[in-house]
């Protein structure tokens, strides 16, 4: 045993005294309690650090701690130390050199007993042909660093040995041993095999979906027994929705349903309602065909295509990567790529636009420290540290470095390879982002639209204080609805984060050229000669913009004036402008078949953009406005006739059927006044209830009556305002403490989040160690003070509303046939100048081929 000395640079090294087998016992006998042998289910992290992307290749090695089995880099393992007091670490450390060579050019004899037993990947840029690895393994015994080298049998105690070898001998915590899975694979649905399909004659188009009940046509799920096709809820699907497809389960108790958008040739999303969780269906393409989905024939045109498998539109993959070209590479601070994780390029390219923008840079890498320092016991599950990880290891430089002929000369007088950091591997970051969630959690290829709408609810719910970096992204939308028979409007309100711009194909430049090739295509197929060149279709920006604002139909709405159902026409307009505007061009649809396709388009996508044309007006002179009278309340008819014209006592509300709808997720405050308004009926009744107020501004506001013996309307919203105190209410400290946790947690998680029961819950699990006194603490909570005063304003929700102009710095391009295969790039303007990153490979761009994004970034002028 030596002491420990070169890595920290103290004397002694490696010249360090040998002990007898007896001073080791006795110096291992304090910190044997502390020892686990990882038992099954443990994640064993021995190939990169929780705080950084240090590994075993790194100069400084990695430390895995053996009581927990995570691990930290040289700079980070300090930090763990102090905070838990564990003092043993496994220290592994990979050698790397390149093998000597003969006279004929020929590698000589090793002159070393190369060692590997750790499960590490090999350098990607390594032939292993050329190089050889060594695999070094110690104990550490913090704080004096004292190393025991392994493997000791003879002088370590027979526990310490044991939880070695399990430790060394434990495989990736990410993978199983199927490569298209992470984490835990989906259990198959109990109710897949026997499943009940009616022949009611559904047949469902591959577009033009709607929700039956309601007007949303996005996050809808077919029901696979009846054909019905409804909104979900976000509350299992991380997305909007009325929640109108769990509705349909209860009234029905049809189990399963897919969403749609997400079927490809491999699978799609499906969820059991009863089993209340993702599951897979073995027999979803009998399913499917039931109600005239072709899932099978899919797989001749799609094909599953992976990001390295054969391109489908070479001339797209070749202008877009930039082909041909000779890019340089850029290094240093922001110049970092990712590595493709297999079909990760969604992911990687969404967060290098996301962390180019400063608001992202200063939220989580300006408060490093500060977000390590009060990390969990597990900072690999917890979203602020991996995001901060993350944008550390992009924006430091650290893990992008140029070879320097000095250091190259050096490492052949050492015969050492020192590896080029050929970007970072964001896998820590995916499997967490991803966890719970059907879609991210494959390893299938998913659309990144999708993943910055999913990454920014992420940051709305676990943002650090009163500091939300999302907010630049939000606006208001105001949608103006004018029924078809009284001519009466109605203006609403709701929130977004991106704009999404319809492909104007009927405006295109070049009709002729594409109508000839089509001719020319469907001869070349008729006589089975080559297939001409593709044609792109070219389309003026001004005709996808004028799109977006067009008037949309609208099945029906509520009419005041009839209280029935009639029909509408809709436009939509902004109520605000955002700090940075997302623009989504809607490329993809389905044809006849349900093949996924992708419109073969370029659209000149203007570098400054000037949208202030389209703001809102609101109510405008001559226009009769409809009253505003939210549908009603649908009631079993079995309980008709127990309701009451007068509302009951607050002190009587039936609190089980409160406690059943906030373990749905809902505040309990909201919980409570469904209770009431809807005369306790039942948890039922006023889940009908809630889903028709939630987009209240005081929806989770505490209920409050004039008084308690006055009348009011059974329909009637008399909502109070809340105290400015900030003293949360005592009914849902009381449900915290009942769990265990003490009273000033409790008080703290929920000035942390705004009083929300489910992410107070979530705080206290992710902040064990945190302290009443602390500092941050303080500061979370006079932050939460000003959140729940800035929330009690009547303004609505957060906006940075400002001009609406703006300028490109950035976009993501796709190619491919569908969201659901292909690749993902992304070009960012930094310095001056435009950069590509295609995954790893981060160059200076030649011709950014703005035409043919997907999503575009833009950031508003200062006027």
């Amino acid at each position: 045993m030596q002491r420990r000395g070169a890595l920290f640079g103290m004397p002694g090294g490696s010249g360090g005294r040998k002990m007898a087998a007896g001073d080791i016992g006795e110096l291992l006998v304090p910190h044997m309690p502390t020892i686990r042998v990882p038992r099954s289910g443990d994640r064993v992290y021995k190939n990169e650090c929780a705080f950084s992307y240090d590994s075993p290749n790194s100069e400084g090695g990695l430390y895995v701690c053996m009581n927990t089995f995570l691990a930290f880099g040289r700079e980070h393992v300090e930090r763990h130390f102090r905070k838990t007091g564990q003092s043993v670490y496994m220290h592994l450390k990979r050698h790397v050199r390149e093998k000597v060579r003969g006279a004929s050019g020929g590698a000589l004899p090793k002159r070393r007993n190369s060692k590997i037993f750790l499960d590490l990947d090999t350098d990607d840029d390594l032939n292993s042909d050329d190089y050889e690895y060594e695999d070094e393994a110690k104990l550490v015994i913090f704080p004096d660093h004292y190393e025991i080298a392994l493997p000791n049998i003879e002088e370590l105690p027979a526990l310490v040995t044991i939880a070695c070898d399990a430790v060394l001998s434990s495989k990736s915590p990410y993978r199983k041993q199927d490569p298209d899975t992470w984490e835990n694979e989906l259990p198959v649905s109990k109710y897949a095999n026997n499943l009940t399909q009616l022949d009611n004659g559904v047949r469902i188009p591959p577009s033009g979906w709607k929700c039956a009940r309601c007007d949303l046509r996005e996050n809808l799920w077919l029901n696979l027994t009846d054909g019905s096709v409804l909104c979900g809820k976000w509350f299992f699907d991380s997305s909007g929705g009325n929640g109108h497809a769990l509705e349909h389960y209860r009234d029905m108790g049809y189990p399963l349903a897919v969403k749609l958008g997400t079927i490809t040739p491999d699978g799609a999303d499906v969820y059991s309602f009863q089993e209340e969780e993702p599951v897979l269906d073995p027999h979803l393409a009998k399913h499917l065909a039931h109600f005239g989905i072709d899932m099978l024939h899919m797989h001749g045109t799609e094909n599953g295509l992976q990001d390295n498998d054969i391109k489908p539109r070479v001339s797209e993959w070749e202008v877009i990567q930039e082909s041909g070209m000779k890019l340089k590479p850029m290094y240093g601070p922001g110049y970092t790529g990712l590595k493709n994780l297999g079909n990760s390029c969604y992911l990687s390219s969404v967060m290098q636009a996301i962390f180019s923008i400063p608001e992202f840079q200063r939220a989580y890498v300006g408060n490093l420290p500060r977000i390590f320092d009060y990390s969990p016991l597990d900072p690999t599950q917890d979203f602020n540290t991996q995001m901060t990880k993350l944008g550390h290891g992009l924006l430091s430089g650290q893990y992008s470095k140029p070879p320097v002929k000095s250091e190259l000369i050096e490492q052949v007088m050492k015969e050492e390879h020192k590896p080029q950091q050929n970007g970072i591997s964001p896998r820590m970051f995916k499997a967490f982002v991803s966890k719970s969630h059907p879609e991210f959690s494959s390893n299938r290829q998913q659309d990144a639209q999708e993943f910055f709408l999913h990454l920014v609810n992420l940051v709305e719910r676990n943002r650090i204080g009163s500091e939300n970096p999302s907010d630049v992204f939000r606006f208001l939308v105001e949608e103006r609805i004018q029924c078809c028979q009284t001519r009466k409007v109605r203006y609403t309100e709701r929130v977004d984060y991106l704009m999404q711009l319809p492909v104007a194909m009927e405006a295109a430049t070049n009709k002729d050229e594409l109508i000839a090739y089509e001719l020319t295509r469907r001869e070349a197929e008729a006589n089975r000669r080559p297939l001409p060149e593709l044609v792109r279709a070219k389309i003026p920006f001004s005709a996808c913009l004028q799109a977006f604002s067009e008037p949309e139909n609208v099945d029906d709405f509520w009419s005041s004036a009839l209280q029935a159902k009639s029909a509408g026409v809709k436009t939509s307009r902004f109520a605000s402008f955002p700090e940075y505007l997302v623009v989504q061009i809607k490329k993809f649809t389905f044809g006849l078949d349900w093949v996924p396709k992708k419109f073969d388009v370029s659209i000149d996508m203007p570098d400054l953009l000037d949208i202030n044309h389209l703001r809102a007006r609101g109510l405008q002179p001559g226009e009769e406005e409809l009253p505003d009278i939210s549908p009603p309340i649908v009631i079993p008819d079995d309980s008709k006739d127990r309701l009451m014209n007068q509302l009951i006592d607050p002190s009587d509300i039936d609190e089980s059927s409160v406690m059943q709808l906030a373990e749905m997720g809902f505040p309990l405050e909201a919980c409570r006044k469904a209770v009431y308004f809807t005369g306790n009926m039942g948890a039922e009744v006023a889940f009908n209830w809630i889903i028709v107020h939630m987009e209240e501004p005081d929806f989770a506001e505490p209920l409050t009556m004039p008084g308690y013996g006055g009348a009011a309307s059974a329909g009637a919203s008399v909502f109070g305002a809340s105290g400015l105190d900030n003293q949360p209410p005592e009914e849902i400290v009381a449900i915290i403490t009942s769990m265990g946790f003490q009273r000033n947690q409790a008080i703290q998680a929920l000035r942390a989040t705004n009083n929300n029961l489910e992410r107070a819950l979530d705080w206290i699990f992710s902040h064990p160690e945190f302290e009443e006194d602390s500092d941050f603490v303080i500061e979370m909570e006079n932050n939460a003070n000003a959140n729940i005063i800035s929330e009690a304003k009547p303004e609505g929700p957060r906006v940075k509303d400002g001009s609406g102009t703006y300028e490109l710095f950035a976009f993501i391009s796709h190619m491919g046939t569908s969201t659901m295969s292909g690749h993902y790039i992304c070009h960012i303007k930094k310095e001056g100048r435009w950069v590509i990153y295609n995954d790893h490979k981060v160059c200076a761009s030649e011709r950014p081929p703005k035409d043919l994004g997907y999503m575009y970034f833009y950031r508003r002028i200062p006027s």
